[in-house]
């Protein structure tokens, strides 16, 4: 039996992305960025700005009147702003401590950037896993309009290309490329920044050792804001306020990025239940949107500050690794400026001429991580009824082809599942025939690569119970799913799945969704469950599964429609 789906498919492989590609979906631009203030009012983050001046502005009063005042007067004398070395504690910035600076700028150029990306693909957050339109806390999109069809690709947005990486919309394959590849090699640094800082001894100065440091940070505070500010002297020790603001950034922010990060994997989240009930994707979305708010912050504050108090020497401490105030720091700084201004100016337009590279080496990087969670198999009964989410995004081109239409005008009483390929019994299965085999049930969550999520009762048959029927032969390692749907470019949507995954208990074949026949929106009549793989992997609409060695020869022969078209991978269970 063969049904040569495989001539349905559009094989060809994008190997720019133009005007056209991923269907040519037009560019859509949202609202300013807004926090919701109680139920129904929204908050123009934009206010930020004149709010932010004013309050700086009566901030310098305020500190300029309290400096007058004899209590606090004697307070600064108590408390000077400083902050005491343990003894053997090392003097100065070593040159390791230089070059780590640098790359952390460089590597955070492009973390930052490609996760504005990934959030303009979803541009809502949330503190529930629901993802409900009208629950969302931040927003940078219209409110969600009152349309069944209305799907979450067609809420993404488009970003000027200088700001996100890439700016084009719903580029968000690349953009996580860009991103996870990148964080790799940020962790890594990081990981031998740790090392170093340990093993140095300059852990000293960037972590607080007794109580003092609280009164001296509120000192120094006050002294800034009255614009009559703290001895600085970065080469022996940081003031405290810069010492706290150093070891929240270093020891609190950094692993915040990490764990929220982790806290949006598909497979992780559904294996380890318990720590997910707290930290659930959408808790770790909007956690790591907070965590990248206070990596802005922090330099913005940053940079003011070495540029307002002493530049030359304060870059002569970085980049030179000597305390003088000549103009070595300087020209080392800018030449290292000139570097990640080029790499910034030319992401965007490398990225659209040759996305393939960025997609093979994002995978080289990530791929090895994402392999090993593969592996991590779930168990059943992590959720009740009580947590099925209210509202359910829908995505995905719907099929309109006369054959599907047909079938669905008929109730899909003539629809025949095709299961083929690499194995000893080749099978057709209607509906009640499926519905006749061992039925299969599970609550679990939806893990949507553009960052939504939702919670659903599945029910139908699992894919264990179809390879007990079909029985594969050895040599089949992999799993086409073939949909009635088209892609964005035409050539019907298809998806590879590892043999190995189609045993774990969480993968199945679902045709009821919530107690109900499976809605036409959610891929009627039959569509895939793989609870380690993020959402555009479960095939919707399927019409056939066929056993292959290898995908190398199917479609564009990358494992997946969009990994063919819009530069998604076949393994995505982060």
């Amino acid at each position: 039996m063969d049904p040569a789906f495989r001539r349905e498919l559009d094989a060809r492989r994008h190997s720019t992305v133009g005007a056209g590609w991923a269907g040519g979906l037009p560019a859509q631009y949202g609202v300013a960025p807004r926090v919701r203030v109680g139920r129904g009012k929204w908050f123009n983050l934009l206010w930020l700005v004149p709010i932010g001046f004013a309050l700086l502005v009566l901030g310098i009063a305020v500190a300029k009147g309290l400096r007058e005042l004899p209590l606090v007067q004697d307070f600064l004398r108590s408390y000077p702003g400083g902050s005491q070395l343990p003894a053997g504690a090392p003097a100065g910035i070593p040159a390791w401590l230089g070059w780590q600076h640098f790359l952390n700028l460089f590597l955070m150029a492009f973390i930052i950037r490609s996760g504005i990306t990934i959030l303009a693909d979803h541009p809502r957050l949330y503190w529930t896993r629901h993802s409900t339109p009208g629950s969302e806390w931040y927003r940078m999109q219209k409110p969600v309009p009152d349309d069944p069809s209305y799907t979450a690709k067609a809420d993404s947005l488009t970003l000027p290309n200088g700001v996100g990486l890439p700016g084009r919309r719903h580029s968000i394959g690349l953009a996580r490329w860009w991103h996870l590849g990148v964080d790799t090699l940020w962790l890594l640094n990081g990981l031998l920044f740790y090392v170093l800082l340990f093993s140095t001894g300059q852990w000293m100065r960037l972590v607080p050792l007794d109580w003092d440091v609280v009164p001296n940070a509120v000192s120094a505070a006050i002294q800034y804001l009255s614009l009559d500010w703290p001895t600085e002297n970065g080469w022996s020790n940081y003031n405290s306020l810069q010492l706290i603001a150093y070891f929240a950034t270093v020891f609190l922010a950094a692993p915040a990025a990490l764990v929220t990060g982790l806290g949006m994997s598909p497979a992780l989240s559904t294996r380890f239940h318990r720590i997910s009930k707290v930290l659930s994707i959408q808790v770790a979305r909007s956690l790591h949107f907070l965590v990248l708010c206070w990596f802005l912050l922090f330099i913005v504050v940053h940079v003011t500050l070495v540029a307002t108090t002493g530049a030359l020497r304060n870059l002569n401490h970085m980049y030179a690794s000597q305390d003088t105030e000549s103009w070595t720091g300087f020209w080392i700084f800018a030449a290292s400026m000139v570097v990640v201004i080029v790499a910034w100016v030319a992401a965007t337009p490398f990225t659209y001429r040759h996305p393939r590279v960025v997609q093979r080496v994002g995978f080289a990087l990530i791929g090895p991580v994402q392999r090993l969670f593969e592996h991590i198999d779930s168990a059943p009964g992590r959720y009740t009824e009580k947590d099925v989410s209210p509202y359910f995004w829908a995505n995905g081109r719907v099929p309109d082809s006369d054959e599907y239409l047909s079938l669905q005008a008929g109730g899909f009483a003539d629809y025949k599942l095709s299961v083929y390929g690499l194995v000893e019994n080749p099978v057709q299965l209607s509906l009640p025939e499926l519905r006749q085999l061992a039925r299969h049930e599970q609550i679990t969550q939806h893990f949507c690569i553009q960052g939504w999520s939702g919670v659903a009762q599945w029910g139908g048959v699992s894919m264990q119970t179809i390879l007990d029927v079909v029985k594969p032969a050895p040599e089949a390692k992999w799993v086409i799913f073939y949909s009635f749907a088209l892609g964005s470019d035409d050539g019907i949507y298809y998806d590879a799945q590892a043999i190995e995954q189609m045993g774990y208990e969480l993968t199945m074949l679902a045709f009821d969704m919530n107690g109900e026949p499976l809605p036409f929106n959610h891929g009627a009549p039959v569509r895939l469950r793989n609870e380690t793989q993020l959402g555009f992997k479960m095939v919707k609409w399927i019409k056939g599964i066929e056993f292959v060695a290898d995908f190398k020869d199917v479609g564009g022969g990358l494992g997946g429609y969009n990994n063919d078209h819009e530069f998604f991978g076949y393994r995505q269970s982060i």
